[in-house]
């Protein structure tokens, strides 16, 4: 278990952000929002796996960290093993659409309450902002839904 005030005493250091910011990036890369998005497009490709492998292979380039005076989060990052990791907001009232990504993902929710949830292969699943870390396998079709009054905060990274 993690102290998670330590946690969002750091998150507080952030820049301003709106929806996402790269807590991990590619090296010499300066740009705090590079990565939160897409990685690659999947017109790219001749076909969806294919684009989903490509992700796969540069998601683990996000190694270097974009914020070293985070020195807490980083600890965690690094024990945990994550990779192109963010922190990403998910603002009252509204979801993700329904996906799938490139590799599995460790949350660890730092702000959060009872409607905020991940629906996954159809299951609801809650997450606490306890100090505890999740391994969610974000392979399957998934979703993330703030139907709360407050901002949903998680740090969530490539596993």
């Amino acid at each position: 278990m993690y102290d998670i005030e330590k946690i969002r005493s750091e998150i507080n250091l952030l820049p301003e952000y709106k929806f996402q910011i790269s807590l991990q990036t590619v090296e010499g890369c300066t740009d705090p929002f590079y990565g939160t998005g897409a990685i690659v497009d999947p017109k790219d490709f001749p076909t969806y796996q294919d684009a989903q492998k490509a992700a796969a292979v540069l998601e683990k380039t996000f190694i270097h960290p974009m914020f070293p005076e985070l020195e807490y989060i980083n600890s965690i990052l690094e024990e945990l093993k994550m990779y192109r990791t963010r922190v990403m907001k998910l603002i009252p009232g509204k979801c993700y659409n329904y996906h799938q990504d490139s590799t599995k993902r460790m949350h660890i929710p730092v702000q959060t309450n009872e409607d905020c949830f991940l629906i996954i292969d159809d299951v609801v699943h809650r997450y606490p902002a306890d100090g505890n870390n999740y391994e969610v396998n974000t392979l399957l079709k998934h979703t993330a839904v703030n139907a709360g009054r407050e901002e949903r905060i998680h740090i969530v990274g490539c596993i």
